[in-house]
């Protein structure tokens, strides 16, 4: 008896060994993956660590630049880097092209490309939105445009046709009922735009910050009349695209994008001291035109029926042929 209970010992011995021998080998693989999992390059990667986006310096970059200059991005997992164009539509052609993967600009070429079959273009992130004296119809003393009612038939500079500075002029004036079918749009890219109101080659212009402040230091500029007024109050103004074949791709590239631009958004708003400094930096914006200037009402979030606005406009000025529901045009957003 005593002989079998022995040998029962036994193997019950070696089972237990067996067992632990086991249960430490399943705990050095389950250590062993975890270990792995926190280096592997495939789990919770981004699909694109560099990120290049087309942008115009203008002060409604300034969220972009605080998510640069604080490492916001960095702490994303992104390195990002601009690609500067010359306007809203030029940085359009970038993304198009694959030249950049993220495209800043006015709305308005966002609806136009959907519109004209030129690309499936998809609303990634907010930036701005009209405020108060941040974009305005300006002259200068010497023009014989006095007051809004002066404008019909006079030379307006603005960018380009179907831009905000062409829809949002238009739509200010209309709400006066002021005619700008016999307007001379005259087409001057901004930099410019101070010096062609000196010279008289234009009787006014469309302008936003830092060009409202920068023109009334150097040509003496004053507002007609600010845009920031009836149907154009609180007008949706700049935002950032992307193709939707890119958006498709890039799911988790494009909410680590999102998730920096909130935060510092939400910076922006709060502490405008944060931003300042920034401009003059990245704008290339003296220091005082930096304090004095209005800047526009920062946002990152996309709201569609705040948006519907912007293809409405361009409908009813016929620059798009039919509606376009901005539901249809955005893109999936990170946090919601």
């Amino acid at each position: 008896m005593f002989g079998i209970a022995r040998s029962r010992g036994r193997a019950r011995a070696r089972h237990a060994v067996l067992a632990l021998a086991a249960v430490t080998a399943l705990a050095g693989c389950a250590a062993l993956g975890s270990e792995n999992s926190k280096t592997s390059p495939a789990a919770g990667s981004l699909e694109k660590a560099t990120l290049k986006v087309s942008i115009l310096p203008t002060t409604d970059l300034g969220p972009f630049w605080l998510a640069q200059d604080s490492g916001y991005f960095q702490a994303e997992g992104l390195t990002v880097e601009s690609v500067v164009a010359a306007s809203g539509q030029a940085s359009l052609a970038k993304a198009i092209s694959g030249e950049a993967d993220i495209a800043f600009s006015t709305y308005p070429p966002f609806f136009t490309a959907r519109s004209t079959g030129a690309a499936d273009m998809e609303l990634v992130a907010d930036a701005t939105s009209v405020n108060p004296k941040s974009n305005a119809i300006v002259t200068v003393p010497k023009s014989p445009v006095k007051t809004i009612f002066d404008l019909a038939g006079r030379k307006i500079a603005i960018t380009a046709k179907n831009t905000a500075s062409d829809l949002l002029t238009r739509s200010v004036m209309q709400d006066h009922n002021v005619d700008y079918g016999k307007v001379k749009w005259v087409l001057i890219p901004l930099p410019n735009i101070a010096a062609a109101l000196e010279q008289g080659d234009a009787d006014a212009a469309y302008l936003p910050e830092p060009y409202v402040t920068q023109a009334a230091k150097t040509a003496g500029a004053i507002p007609v009349v600010d845009i920031n007024t009836g149907a154009t109050q609180d007008f949706p103004l700049t935002g950032y695209g992307a193709t939707k074949t890119w958006v498709r791709e890039h799911p988790k590239t494009l909410a680590a994008f999102q998730r920096a631009m909130q935060k510092a958004t939400h910076e922006a708003l709060i502490d405008r001291a944060k931003v300042e400094p920034l401009l003059v930096r990245f704008a290339k914006i003296d220091e005082d035109t930096a304090k004095l200037l209005t800047l526009p009402g920062y946002g990152s979030i996309l709201d569609s029926r705040r948006l519907q606005r912007v293809p409405d406009l361009l409908l009813q000025l016929g620059a798009i042929p039919s509606p376009i529901d901005v539901n249809s045009m955005i893109a999936p957003q990170a946090g919601r």
